[in-house]
């Protein structure tokens, strides 16, 4: 017996605007100056529809402590346009130095999940500028001009 080939999930374009969008929206709930730092996890996607993680790690006032924070995100690409929603849940709080080992365990986990690969970490330190230079990596002109 024949088995059916194995589609390649490699060609799905998912949807383009669901990582930044849902990086502005995280940017606005919790603001740039209290994200110490985030790790963005590849996107899994099927067609034009795409589900990802961010995990953000955010300073605690006066501490070397950190709350991790997970903002999850599903969006579609359908004929009336696109929609992404995105969720975020308080993880807990730790000392800052323990979330890239974290981090690593969280991806030795994920590892046969199709789509999870390392994430990428992306150093912000509370400033708004480096949030703005992150957001710069997207065309956020088109996002503005493209959301519901």
């Amino acid at each position: 017996m024949t088995q059916p080939p194995v589609r390649d999930r490699s060609a799905d374009p998912g949807v383009p605007e669901a990582l930044p969008r849902s990086l502005i929206r995280l940017r606005d709930q919790l603001g740039a100056d209290t994200v110490d730092r985030l790790w963005i996890f590849p996107p899994v996607r099927r067609g034009r529809r795409e589900q990802g993680l961010v995990a953000v790690s955010t300073f605690l006032e006066g501490e070397d402590r950190r709350v991790m924070v997970t903002a999850a995100y599903t969006a579609e690409h359908t004929g009336k346009g696109v929609s992404v929603d995105t969720s975020f849940t308080q993880e807990g709080e730790a000392p800052a130095e323990l979330f890239p080992g974290v981090m690593a365990g969280v991806v030795r986990r994920s590892g046969a999940v199709e789509g999870q690969g390392e994430p990428r970490e992306v150093e912000i330190g509370g400033s708004a500028e480096k949030f703005e230079e992150l957001l710069e990596e997207f065309d956020v002109d088109f996002l503005e001009a493209q959301q519901l």
